[in-house]
């Protein structure tokens, strides 16, 4: 038998269990949901189980309480089959006043049900999951807790867990729980097979809305080349057109952006506007990433090679990489990570946000002197910005790298320059 990775998830579940009547684990296809919420579980309910799928829809339909029968916490796995499902388990915490009774798991957000589902506040929270980070693969020495960080620790010395062409590996591999571990091929084979089964099946089983295959290829590529940007769906359009023989519409394209938000495959990142000294106007589009670096590789063909190949590419892939594995660490703290651009073209690729008011920012950049001493001037620019009377000043100031032995912290300017294979939580 396989031996379970632990996730950070598991605390985060733990946690919710404790204070919840429901939780509803949610992410992205194969990214370990249905296993974590098993470590957890004291009963399970497979609804998509093939020789009980129709007994489970009809006894959703007419008696859904049955299904919900069994030792606590109750697992109800792929919930979204059912979504009356959603107001049993309601009015089951409702009747019970108690904590920790179901875990739901969902690889999708379930098309609008009629007017009858709840929202479930105050009974049932979530919880987002995604694809293991570089700490829970064991690639990330965890040398270096963001957490301390937020608390002033010095993290010179702390020794990185992984080298600038293993990381590259990382990138293409992803943070599939199926594929960490495996080597060579066998790792790399696990994010093409994701992609194809939402090009060709999932984006279209979503909401019902019957889409073409190629097309979601098109789009899935143009999101590739533009991850890290604030591209708008007319530039994903303008972009498909450049590279395609065929184009289609901005309809067409916020269609497919919205089946894939739906799948969790490309998550979003919102903008922080802080207060400032001056009256810089703060652009607040989102920037485009996907949920795990290797759907963006695995969407434009690419391997380990490519990317040492052209470093330029290395680079927007290894952001997406950082940003993964920090809104996991960030949320274990409890905060979230956002992206700072002004009309002065001032950007700053994460600010990670304490529900404290504390945050720390960071820079992005693949390693070396010239690029680290571009992240540092951001940085400072940034922080040299951020009105003090109205907003604390940051907690800290870092420049996460791919290239690197080790961290530490600058004695110029106190920023912090840190493989990303030595941080964890």
């Amino acid at each position: 038998m396989e031996t379970y990775r632990k996730r950070i998830a598991d605390g985060r579940l733990a946690e919710a269990l404790e204070v919840k009547g429901a939780v509803l684990v949610e992410g992205l296809k194969w990214c370990g949901k249905t296993t974590t919420a098993e470590q957890a579980a004291k009963s399970v309910l497979y609804l998509d189980e093939p020789d009980r799928l129709a007994q489970n829809l009809e006894l959703a339909a007419i008696r859904p309480s049955r299904l919900l029968e069994g030792d606590k916490p109750r697992l109800i796995d792929e919930w979204q089959i059912a979504p009356a499902l959603w107001d049993a388990v309601r009015h089951a915490v409702d009747r019970a006043r108690a904590q920790g009774l179901f875990i739901l798991t969902g690889s999708t957000v379930p098309p609008k049900a009629d007017a009858t589902l709840h929202t479930g506040i105050g009974r049932i929270t979530r919880l987002r999951m995604r694809t293991m980070t570089l700490w829970e693969s064991g690639e990330s020495s965890g040398e270096v807790s963001l957490g301390d960080l937020f608390a002033g620790a010095d993290p010179t010395g702390a020794r990185a867990g992984a080298d600038f062409d293993a990381l590259a590996f990382a990138v293409c591999r992803g943070g599939w729980p199926a594929a960490v571990g495996m080597r060579g091929r066998r790792a790399l084979a696990h994010a093409p097979d994701y992609v194809e089964t939402v090009a060709e099946s999932d984006i279209s089983r979503i909401d019902g809305v019957s889409r073409d295959p190629e097309t979601a290829r098109r789009v899935l590529r143009s999101l590739a080349r533009l991850q890290g940007s604030q591209a708008a769906a007319t530039a994903i359009r303008d972009d498909v057109a450049a590279n395609e023989t065929d184009s289609f519409s901005e309809d067409t394209v916020a269609s497919y952006l919205g089946a894939l938000r739906k799948l969790f495959v490309v998550e979003d990142m919102p903008a922080w506007c802080p207060n400032l000294r001056c009256k810089t106007p703060v652009r607040t589009t989102d920037t485009r990433y996907f949920s795990d670096p290797s759907v963006a590789a695995a969407a434009l063909g690419l391997g380990p090679a490519d990317l040492l190949s052209d470093l330029s590419t290395y680079g927007l892939f290894f952001e997406t990489l950082v940003v993964r594995d920090l809104r996991v660490y960030a949320e274990a703290l409890g905060g979230t990570v956002r992206h700072y651009r002004d009309k002065s073209g001032l950007e700053c690729d994460a600010v990670v946000h304490l529900r404290n008011g504390d945050y720390g920012l960071v820079e992005i950049k693949l390693g070396g002197a010239p690029l680290i001493e571009k992240g540092v001037g951001s940085l400072q620019a940034l922080a040299g910005k951020v009105d003090g009377k109205k907003t604390k000043p940051p907690a800290f100031r870092m420049v996460v790298v791919a290239d690197g032995d080790f961290a530490y912290r600058r004695k110029e300017d106190g920023v912090v320059v840190c493989p990303i294979s030595c941080l964890k939580p």
